[in-house]
């Protein structure tokens, strides 16, 4: 049982206690992760991106979504583990995402799905909600609409587009849902949003004034080198530890220095 729960992040944001969120794909990073007291796992639909080496999230699978959080549950004890909803999971009908969302509570042991989009989603939120499925909602930069948005780019720039995403994040509130991601949301619109609401907002290129943030692990860790953005911090450049020992042990394989006795079993 986690100990990061709805309860507890809508507690953070009344203290102003700011929330830590990272994604996470597997049990040994999941381990790791909540070891060093992260609130929120996100098993986020980018691991189509960052691990299956895909162009984008679209061609996630709920198979492939379910399996990840299951592995990700595992290694968890106190972070909450959030499923991300993957494309045409929940677009197509509510009773679809009933359906989909439900089976991926039910098989992983997650604490809540995420799913994306505002006021066209909102009374599907509500159907979810209203059967006991915790639902974080995704607004801005949307990546399961990045075609229909023109690309990976800044949401909400000008007056009647800040409109619409202050309109969409208070009907997720209103919908049920108990927090809301920013992506890539001019920092003053994420700051007026998130003061507007009552459940906490999680940023990732929103600015500072979020209730909390998140990064992709591989981004954060430096592992996914050839990837970079503005908003984002790389907090080690593990790539090159990753290519360097990966040298060391092709050269000491080669020359025989690879296993030594130490490594070995006598009789």
């Amino acid at each position: 049982m986690s100990s990061v729960t709805t309860r507890a992040l809508l507690e953070m944001k009344e203290k102003g206690e700011r929330i830590v969120a990272l994604t996470c794909y597997d049990a040994l990073f999941a381990r790791l992760l909540d070891a060093s007291g992260v609130d929120i796992l996100l098993v986020g639909d980018s691991l189509n991106q960052v691990l299956a080496g895909a162009p984008s999230t679209l061609s996630a699978t709920l198979d492939q979504m379910i399996y990840h959080t299951t592995i990700v549950r595992r290694g968890t004890e106190r972070a909450m583990v959030v499923c991300d909803m993957p494309f045409l999971s929940y677009q197509v009908s509510p009773e679809d995402a009933l359906r989909n969302c439900g089976r991926a509570m039910k098989e992983t042991g997650c604490h809540a799905v995420k799913i994306e989009g505002g006021q066209p989603i909102a009374a599907t939120v509500r159907r979810l909600v209203d059967i006991g499925i915790p639902v974080m909602g995704h607004l801005g930069l949307t990546p399961q609409s990045v075609h229909a948005l023109g690309g990976y780019r800044v949401q909400g720039r000008d007056d009647v587009a800040a409109g619409r995403l202050k309109a969409d994040a208070a009907a997720l509130q209103d919908a049920g849902a108990f927090a809301v991601v920013l992506e890539l949301v001019p920092a003053p619109l994420a700051s007026q949003i998130t003061k507007a609401l009552s459940i906490p907002t999680i940023g990732i290129g929103a600015g500072p004034a979020c209730d909390g943030q998140v990064l992709v692990l591989h981004d954060m860790l430096g592992l996914n080198d050839q990837f970079s953005a503005k908003f984002v911090k790389k907090y080690a450049a593990l790539a090159e530890d990753v290519r360097e020992a990966a040298r060391v042990f092709a050269a000491e394989v080669r020359e025989g220095r690879y296993p030594g006795p130490e490594h070995s079993f006598g009789k």
